[in-house]
């Protein structure tokens, strides 16, 4: 159940983050700050579903990767909400993407490849 809930909670942040950078970007404020707000209260579905996922490795062999994939997603959440920001304010946000790249790749490369959507072996 925490697996859909983590997958869901990231698909629906990507939408909500397209969202608010496209709304920032044709100068509309309020709305960008609402959907923002949104998007704040998804970052919370996602960090309990990825805490409840990562307590299951406690002990595991995959412990390690476990760990470093929450870092990852965690940075990658601070990424997005950084661009988010500038964007608002029309400040670079070129850096940001690109650590919003690599995050998310290192993220996905863990989450459906090594450690295989949360199941433990």
């Amino acid at each position: 159940m925490n697996t859909h809930l983590h997958v869901t909670a990231w698909a629906l942040a990507f939408i909500l983050f397209i969202v608010v950078v496209i709304l920032n970007k044709s100068g509309k404020a309020k709305g960008a700050k609402i959907v923002q707000m949104i998007l704040r209260l998804d970052y919370l579905f996602i960090l309990y579903s990825g805490g409840t996922l990562l307590a299951g490795y406690f002990g595991a062999p995959q412990m390690g990767e476990a760990i470093f994939k929450g870092l990852a997603g965690i940075w990658a959440i601070f990424a997005m909400e950084m661009i988010s920001l500038k964007s608002g304010r029309e400040e670079a946000t070129k850096g940001w993407w690109i650590q919003l790249v690599i995050a998310v790749i290192l993220t996905m490369i863990l989450g459906f490849g090594r450690l295989g959507l949360g199941f433990l072996p």
